[in-house]
């Protein structure tokens, strides 16, 4: 019998005591889109009231997803908008429309150890959803639309868009416009940069040399926008330098030239909330200070950015839409889980994600998913066999058939042969499935898993898929690469 490993505890770390008499001060709090830095703190009733009003609020919906998130998570959609609407036609002229530039799915994991932020392609296909007016006017939706054009709709019909797409309820929003983008750059100083290759895009307004170098914000917002400059001129080329300089912005914010300089601080600070729209759960500067204090929690390692997967869209090669590894990516953000990405996790000699019982375990096999597995649903709930068959597949276990069993069973079991390779296997699917299932020697062939009724409502998923493959980076990563 297998022990199923403790659960894992979060320890908050302890609040520094501040003396009675200094003033209140607002820390740093996380942002994005385009950029991932919220807020990091300014001092003075005063400014504190500035920012306050700075602030813009939109109404948030009610969600067209379940709210199953883990307790203590929490899911931001960073939205990025084109509008043309600005103080200044530097970046074209206004059209009377919204258009998202950039969506970034943003969750904070229960315990504050990792922020993973997911980009989407704008030029994603779907059937969008239609959305009342809530200020913006009402969005009608319709078949086969780029999910950029739910901003058409308002920030809130954005939300509804990705929560459609991706099956994850998302809890706040922050829309940043252009203008806020370039000020929140020039605040900081300046951002550091690394180009392989010198970078023109007149449409972008884009002109930068190769090799690493300091830009301001118009070239940091021209980086981040331009689709010419790179690869094959769509939207998926450019999410790599997205990615670039949203790591920069951080690890400049969090930097001590900018924490330990007031007039910095707020300069920063106050181009950020002069900049963005937020809904009324976190319009407060005592709520955006609640979120500063998670995100300052997270090290830079813990911050992960990954482009959706995506696939040319079959009824239009120019469009994209999102694959199975995308969905993968969505259910761990779900669920609370690490983003399985390839690349970010321990691989064992074969190629297979570490689970704990690889190779070295003594039996002398090279696989410890060799063993063919043969799946009974004594749960009484149809299509629990098939779903435990699907999932065990694509971590590479060989399924030689699924029943039903005789007899209902409350607890998952395993049976297996007693040959050590049977055992292997065995331990092998509880540590991938965290079954924690009793293994009993029986005079079978191979190895049988019981799925009883205690799946139900914990389902047959792993604990970790397999990883898939995406374009990502952590913000420790170096600009050069």
């Amino acid at each position: 019998m297998t022990t199923p490993d403790p659960a894992p505890t979060d320890t908050a770390p302890k609040r520094r005591r501040e003396p009675s008499r200094r003033r209140i001060l607002v820390r740093r709090a996380l942002l994005g889109v385009g950029v991932l830095v919220l807020v990091l703190g300014v001092g003075a009733a005063a400014a504190i009231w500035k920012l306050q009003g700075n602030i813009d609020k939109a109404p948030l919906t009610e969600s067209v997803v379940k709210d199953k998130t883990p307790k203590g998570a929490m899911n931001i959609l960073f939205i990025g908008s084109d509008s043309r609407d600005l103080g200044t036609d530097e970046y074209g002229k206004g059209t009377g429309s919204q258009r998202s530039d950039a969506l970034m799915l943003v969750h904070f994991s229960k315990g504050n150890t990792r922020i993973d932020a997911v980009q989407i392609p704008r030029d994603t296909l779907l059937d969008l959803p239609a959305c009342k007016d809530t200020g913006s006017g009402a969005f009608a939706g319709g078949t086969d639309q780029m999910i950029n054009a739910a901003l058409d709709g308002g920030p809130a019909c954005s939300v509804k868009a990705v929560e459609t797409l991706s099956d994850v309820r998302i809890d706040h929003f922050v829309q940043l416009d252009f203008d806020g983008f370039a000020s929140m750059v020039n605040a900081l100083g300046g951002v550091n940069v690394c180009l392989d290759e010198a970078l023109v895009d007149k449409d972008a307004k884009l002109d930068l040399p190769a090799g690493e170098q300091k830009i301001k914000g118009k070239d940091a917002l021209a980086l981040a926008r331009t689709r010419h400059a790179v690869g094959d001129g769509s939207d998926i080329g450019r999410l790599g330098h997205q990615q670039v300089v949203m790591s920069s912005i951080i690890n400049q914010a969090r930097s001590t030239s900018v924490l330990t300089r007031p007039d910095k601080l707020f300069k920063f600070v106050n181009a950020l909330t002069s900049s963005i729209t937020v809904d009324e759960g976190i319009s407060s500067i005592p709520d955006l200070t609640g979120l500063a204090k998670r995100a300052r929690a997270v090290p830079d390692s813990g911050i992960t950015f990954v482009t959706m997967p995506n696939g040319a869209a079959p009824q239009d090669v120019n469009r994209v839409v999102k694959t199975d590894d995308a969905d993968t990516i969505f259910k761990a953000i779900k669920k609370d889980q690490e983003m399985p990405v390839e690349g970010e996790e321990s691989t064992d000699a074969d190629g297979d994600s570490g689970s704990g019982s690889g190779s070295g375990d003594g039996t002398g096999t090279s696989d410890p998913r060799s063993t063919p597995v043969r799946v009974l649903n004594a749960a009484q709930t149809s299509g629990l066999g098939t779903s435990a068959q699907t999932a065990m597949t694509g971590l590479g276990y060989t399924v030689s058939g699924v029943a039903t069993a005789q007899r209902p069973a409350t607890a998952t079991r395993i049976f297996v042969d007693g040959t050590p390779q049977a055992q292997a296997t065995a331990e092998a699917i509880n540590a991938d499935f965290g079954f924690g299932a009793e293994i009993v020697r029986q005079d079978i062939t191979g190895v049988w898993l019981i799925i009883g009724a205690d799946r139900i409502e914990a389902g047959t998923d792993p604990v970790k898929p397999k990883p898939v493959k995406a374009t990502s980076r952590k913000a420790t990563d170096s600009l050069c690469v």
